[in-house]
């Protein structure tokens, strides 16, 4: 009778405990969204952010409210949300710069990507492309690679930006490959392809969402995508991997992630939120007609995700010496 009337008295004081939490938890979300986009506006993960955003915003009955807030790779951003209170109402979207490059590029960072931001769900990839230019005359991607080979040094290659997704798959496709290319790096992916299309650069790797208008107008042209599968918008355009340049891999990865500490059961139902707005045809449609490959991930298969992309992408970036300190 002792021992039931302590467990029953534990149980009480735990629930007591817990109370507060769990409650929190099931009102979630009680108040309006902050949700910080590190990029100006206009670009695709604000085009992702507000997209998914509005579909959010309907389904909890919140305001969800996008703040574009870009600077330092995303630092800036991410330290804000970093800071905020781990309630679940200031969210931020993540990229591979953020959760994975940045602290291997910079040899001090504002914040810490692994204790001090939890991951909610990878929303999207942006699959890499390696295009060229209208005029080149190289014909496909083995060519291409031939033709770079011959010329070690010779070949230059455009970036959105030193230490993008865009810059570190040619170099993923350099180190496959055995390609002596020279960089250079621009602020954004439109100038890049301004001056691909105009024969300034021999090549560059670019996502469908910056490149599609270059692409559909024959002012570049793709020779191969940096993905498992042929892109649906794009299925005529071989994969590496079918012309024989087995783990070039590389997209622009986008997700949602909040401030360390935010309780478990709120990342949860934000997570599920998020899933059941991507997961709405029509918003799913808008997102492949950009160019964007949904996701949807739990926690743990972001959480996860990043860990292995770490581990690839911080060899890489070691190996080829690449810091933007």
């Amino acid at each position: 009778m002792l021992n039931r009337r302590c467990a029953t008295g534990l149980i009480a004081a735990l629930a007591v405990l817990a109370g507060p939490s769990v409650a929190f938890a099931q009102s979630y979300p009680a108040k309006p969204i902050r949700w910080v986009v590190p990029y100006p506006a206009g670009g695709g993960s604000d085009f992702l952010a507000r997209t998914i955003g509005q579909q959010l915003s309907t389904q909890i009955s919140q305001t969800v409210t996008v703040e574009n807030k870009p600077g330092a790779n995303t630092a800036i951003a991410a330290s804000d949300v970093a800071r905020s209170p781990a309630d679940g109402y200031t969210i931020l979207s993540a990229d591979n710069g953020t959760m994975v490059f940045n602290s291997a590029l910079y040899s001090k960072l504002s914040y810490n990507p692994e204790k001090d931001l939890v991951p909610v769900t990878l929303m999207g990839r942006f699959p890499m492309i390696l295009v060229v230019g209208p005029n080149s005359d190289v014909r496909d991607a083995k060519d291409f690679v031939a033709k770079a080979k011959a010329a070690p040094g010779k070949f230059s290659y455009g970036s959105a930006g030193a230490g993008s997704p865009h810059h570190l798959a040619m170099e993923l496709l350099k180190v496959n490959s055995s390609l002596h290319m020279v960089h250079i790096p621009y602020r954004g992916a439109a100038p890049a392809l301004t001056d691909l299309a105009g024969g300034q650069v021999n090549a560059m790797m670019v996502d469908l969402a910056a490149g599609a208008g270059f692409i559909k107008g024959g002012k570049v042209r793709p020779l191969a995508v940096a993905h498992a599968t042929r892109l649906p918008q794009l299925p005529d355009v071989p994969t590496f991997a079918e012309l024989g340049f087995k783990g070039v891999e590389a997209s622009a990865q986008v997700g949602i992630v909040a401030a360390a500490g935010t309780p478990p059961d709120v990342v949860n139902a934000l997570q599920k939120q998020v899933a059941t707005a991507i997961n709405q045809p029509a918003i799913r449609q808008k997102l492949v007609d950009f160019g964007i490959e949904p996701v949807a991930s739990t926690p743990q298969q972001y959480s996860d995700l990043i860990r292995t992309e770490v581990q690839r992408w911080h060899q890489l970036i070691r190996e080829q010496k690449i810091s933007l300190d």
